[in-house]
């Protein structure tokens, strides 16, 4: 029954979903997309990526308020 079963690539999306789960983004989805996708632009850095993401859940930063949830 699970003989043709791609562990890694289970291992990659259970990995994945619990990072969604408990909001810390995906820095390695990110890069794959961009170069997929976008090869022309340049990728942030892990750290850029990190504060965007924190940003965008959080709030703060250009203008607007800083909220907890």
């Amino acid at each position: 029954m699970f003989r043709n079963l791609d562990l890694p690539r289970v291992g990659r999306y259970l990995g994945q979903a619990a990072r969604m789960m408990v909001g810390m983004p995906d820095y390695g989805t990110y890069v794959e997309h961009m170069k997929k996708t976008h090869p022309d632009q340049p990728y942030m850095s892990y750290e850029a990526f990190f504060k965007e993401r924190l940003d965008a859940r959080y709030g703060g930063g250009k203008g607007r308020p800083v909220r907890c949830c």
